[in-house]
């Protein structure tokens, strides 16, 4: 056989992502995961009875579905299919009233009434530049923007605090709906950089909706490994790689993985500057996940949240600011925000005839026990009266299963590290090319990189155009990228 040119470690997205991007450019390459199968954090299984196919990790790809590389690639040819709920998502305020966020933005604005002008001078704009938008997001910031001005609205809104823009709504209804929005950043609300989150996620929300894979996150990455084969790349699992010396010889290595993982990895051979960045390198708090197979769809106080594929429980915007702060406290809230999917309203295939799947999780401080998923449990109880008598199977998942899942996953962190300001400047290194390592022809390619967390597979596609720009002399550029 021919030597390799690279080899990649761990076949997460953004792993298979990098093997990808150095296929593309015709290079030999070999992807090494540990686990019996790929996918990582991107993966499904029958996690409560046979016949219910639940999500492992992610279950909502709006950043899949527009991701600059996932659109470039032919990733329809190996089989996947997006599901596209009615609505993108929907937040329960505390009388369990739903306030549904239509894929329409003009439509969302009127439904807020008063508000309706902020909600479209918050996204309006965005929506319309959602490509270039993404263009620019999703790519180590220190680099010069291609669209200034679009990015520098973007920054206007994005980089103060998510209850600063709050302060521009006055309804209940569209605080709240932003106030679901900005939690996904896993931090409290008034922390520098969350209204980015609420801003990226609002604009697809508008923009592309919030659309799964259909059977199971797993389609996803099936497709990135049948692309990645089909241009001659190879995809081993059940191969450990615990040092240096597990390695085959290649020109670059891209590491998939938290750093430090590529720490003990590199083997001391590192810089002690750089091993101080690693060594520091923050995460938010972890998260305790549930997953369901139910007799029936969900019985909603609101009938109308039904037509959410994402549904935000915790009230409005005063409530899930509580509840965020008191995780960063160290403390488990009683009403907790909660994040919860319902994939089989919209693609039945997940599940047996009349049969559903619920998937939902709360962040959570470090050493949360189990038992709290009663809590998470009786704060859907408290939106669907009768939720309890429709379950057939529960299973809990907590930190330290996640993080067994993929070392991404530090303490439970499914961003891949902490997401404030300083966490998206500096991840890991403060560098305009955060994916070299002082090992040359050595790279991190993981969610620890730019643009961090969420499945779009940019940080191993940029790290793989590092690799090949370093060491080969060549580029392999998506539209609108380079």
């Amino acid at each position: 056989m021919p030597p390799l040119d690279a080899v990649v470690v761990g076949a997460g997205p953004n792993g298979l992502s990098a093997a990808i991007t150095l296929a593309r450019a015709g290079l030999r390459v070999r992807v090494l995961e540990r686990r019996p199968a790929p996918g990582g954090g991107l993966s499904s299984a029958e996690l409560t009875l046979p016949g219910f196919l639940h999500d492992v990790g992610s279950a909502i790809h709006p950043l899949g579905f527009a991701s600059p590389a996932f659109r470039e690639w032919p990733l329809h040819a190996f089989g996947l299919r997006w599901a596209q709920p009615d609505a993108p998502y929907a937040q329960v305020l505390e009388d369990g009233t739903g306030v549904v966020v239509e894929r329409d933005l003009e439509a969302t604005a009127r439904s807020f009434g008063r508000d309706g002008a902020a909600w479209r001078a918050l996204f309006g704009p965005l929506v319309g530049g959602l490509e270039a938008l993404l263009g620019d997001v999703l790519r180590p910031l220190p680099r010069p923007p291609r669209h200034p001005l679009l990015l520098a609205r973007f920054g206007l809104r994005g980089l103060p605090p998510a209850t600063w823009a709050a302060a521009l709504l006055r309804t209940p209804e569209a605080r709240a709906a932003w106030a679901g929005l900005a939690a996904h950043a896993n931090l409290p609300l008034g922390t520098p950089g969350t209204g980015a989150a609420a801003l990226v996620l609002g604009t697809l929300a508008h923009g592309v909706g919030w659309p799964f894979p259909r059977g199971g996150a797993q389609a996803l990455t099936n497709a990135l490994v049948g692309y990645l084969r089909f241009l001659g790349g190879e995809v081993e699992t059940g191969v450990e790689v615990r040092s240096w010396r597990d390695l085959p010889p290649a020109r670059a290595v891209l590491v998939d993985s938290s750093p430090a993982v590529l720490l003990r990895l590199l083997e001391g051979r590192v810089t002690p500057g750089y091993r101080a960045w690693l060594t520091r390198y923050r995460y938010g708090p972890g998260l305790l996940k549930l997953d369901y197979a139910l007799s029936s769809p969900v019985p909603w106080r609101d009938p109308a949240l039904g037509r959410a594929g994402t549904v935000h429980l915790g009230g409005g915007l005063e409530a899930v600011a509580r509840a965020e702060a008191a995780v960063a406290r160290g403390v488990a809230p009683e009403r907790p925000y909660v994040l919860a999917a319902q994939h089989t309203l919209f693609d039945p295939t997940r599940a047996p005839a009349g049969g559903h799947t619920f998937w939902a999780y709360a962040h959570v401080p470090p050493g949360t026990p189990d038992t709290y998923a009663d809590v998470i449990e009786a704060q859907l109880e408290r939106a669907a009266p009768g939720f309890r008598d429709l379950v057939l199977g529960r299973r809990v998942t907590n930190a330290r299963a996640l993080e067994a899942l993929s070392p991404v996953f530090r303490g439970g962190d499914v961003n891949g590290g902490r997401g404030d300001l300083w966490g998206l400047l500096a991840r890991p290194v403060p560098t305009p090319t955060p994916y070299r390592t002082p090992v040359p022809g050595v790279y991190l390619c993981s969610s620890a990189t730019p643009p961090g967390g969420g499945i779009h597979g940019m940080s191993g596609y940029w790290a793989a155009q590092a690799a090949l720009g370093d060491l080969f002399g060549k580029q392999a550029v998506v539209r609108g990228e380079g």
